[in-house]
C-alpha cells in the first residue's frame, strides 16, 4: 500500500481544481493531507473534501514546506513563478499549465503513452499537456506503434469548460438571454459564444514570421496541439495541421481525427488494436447510431472514439471521431494519474 503524503492544490476553487479535488476521493488517493490554495479573492473560502472543509490559502513564501506533492491548475504567470519554489521546497510537482511544457528537462506526461519516462526524471516537475493533446495521443499511440504515421489532420470541438468557470457563466448567461431576446456581453470570448461556434482559441501568433513558419496564422491552441503533440509521441518531424473550434457546450471536447498512416492497415485490426490500448473506449456502430458524444462521456475518465471508417482520398488514409471530458482526462485525471505514479515510485 502507497504512503499517505502531504498534497496541495494551487487553482483548488477553479473548475479543474474542483474535479482534482473530487477525484482525490473517487480513486481514494492516498492523502495524509490537502492544502488548497486559491487567488486572494478565494482567500478563506472553503471546499468540501471527505466530508470536511477545507480553507484555501494564498502563495506566499515557505507554503510548499512539508508538502510532498503539488499539483498546479493556475495561469502560466503563476506557474513560472511558483513551481520552481515548490520543487526546491521538496516536493514533487504536476503542473497542468504550458509554462514547462516543451522544457527539455521536464517530462510531458500521457500516463498511457508515455508513463515510463516516470522512472528517471531529471527534476522533480512533470508537465501534463494541452486538454486535446492528452485524448488525442492515447488514440494515435497504438495507431504510431502499429503502422506508422505519416500526417494528421485535426479539428478540434472544444466545450466552454475548457475556458473555466466564467466561461461556463458566461454561455449560460448568454444563452438566456438570447432565448428571452435579450442582450448580453461577452468578456471571456471575442464573440457571442451561445448558439455560436468561434473558430479561435487562444491568441493569434503574430510576426515577425521566419520564411516557412509552421506556426503563422495559427493560434495559441493549435501550436500547442503540434508541438506537444510531437514531444509526447517521440516523433518531432510528425506532419500534423490543427483548427481549434469554441463550440456552445458544457463540458467535452470532441476531435475529428484525419490520419494518413504509413503503411496499409485492415480495420478489424484498427478496431483491435484501439480496443486493447488503455484508457480507450469503442463506441462504433453506425446501424445503431453509435458514436462518442458528450452527453454520453461527462464525468467518464476514458476516451470514446467511433465512426472509423477509411479515408480514400489519400493511401492509407483513416478517419476517427474521438469524444473525452476534458476536466478529467484533458487535465484533471491525466494530472492524477501521474502522481498515483510518481507515489508508486518515489514514496
Amino acid at each position: 500500500m502507497a504512503k499517505a503524503i502531504n498534497v496541495a492544490v494551487v487553482g483548488a476553487t477553479g473548475a479543474v481544481g474542483r474535479e482534482l479535488l473530487a477525484l482525490f476521493e473517487e480513486r481514494k488517493f492516498p492523502a495524509k493531507k490537502i492544502t488548497a490554495f486559491a487567488s486572494s479573492r478565494s482567500e478563506g473560502k472553503e471546499l468540501s473534501f471527505r466530508g470536511e472543509k477545507l480553507s484555501c490559502q494564498i502563495l506566499k513564501a515557505g507554503c510548499f514546506q512539508n508538502i510532498d506533492l503539488v499539483f498546479f491548475d493556475a495561469s502560466d504567470a503563476i506557474s513560472q513563478e511558483w513551481v520552481p519554489q515548490a520543487a526546491q521546497a521538496g516536493a514533487w510537482v504536476v503542473d497542468n499549465s504550458a509554462s514547462f511544457r516543451l522544457d527539455p528537462e521536464v517530462p510531458l506526461i500521457v500516463p498511457e503513452v508515455n508513463g515510463g519516462l516516470l522512472s528517471h526524471p531529471n527534476k522533480k516537475i512533470i508537465s501534463g499537456p494541452n486538454c486535446t493533446v492528452a485524448p488525442m495521443t492515447v488514440v494515435l499511440n497504438p495507431i504510431l506503434r502499429n503502422w506508422g504515421i505519416k500526417r494528421v489532420v485535426l479539428c478540434t470541438y472544444q466545450s466552454v469548460s475548457g475556458a473555466g468557470t466564467l466561461a461556463m457563466q458566461e454561455l449560460t448567461e448568454q444563452s438566456l438571454g438570447f432565448l428571452s431576446k435579450k442582450s448580453s456581453q461577452s468578456k471571456v470570448f471575442p464573440h457571442p459564444i451561445a448558439f455560436n461556434c468561434i473558430p479561435q482559441i487562444g491568441a493569434f501568433k503574430t510576426g515577425p514570421y521566419k520564411t516557412g513558419d509552421e506556426t503563422e496564422g495559427y493560434t495559441s491552441e493549435e501550436v500547442k496541439t503540434l508541438l506537444e503533440t510531437r514531444k509526447i509521441l517521440g516523433k518531432p518531424g510528425l506532419k500534423l495541421t490543427t483548427t481549434a473550434i469554441r463550440v456552445p457546450t458544457f463540458s467535452c471536447h470532441g476531435q475529428a481525427l484525419n490520419i494518413e498512416c504509413e503503411r496499409a492497415f485492415d480495420l478489424t485490426e484498427i478496431r483491435k488494436a484501439l480496443l486493447e490500448q488503455p484508457g480507450l473506449t469503442l463506441e462504433d456502430d453506425p446501424k445503431t447510431n453509435l458514436y462518442p458524444m458528450g452527453v454520453r462521456q461527462t464525468g467518464k475518465d476514458s476516451v470514446s472514439v467511433g465512426r472509423i471508417r477509411r479515408d480514400f482520398s489519400v493511401e492509407n488514409g483513416l478517419n476517427l471521431w474521438i469524444v473525452s471530458d476534458n476536466l478529467r482526462k484533458g487535465a484533471a485525471l491525466n494530472a492524477i494519474q501521474i502522481g498515483e505514479i510518481l507515489v508508486g515510485k518515489y514514496f
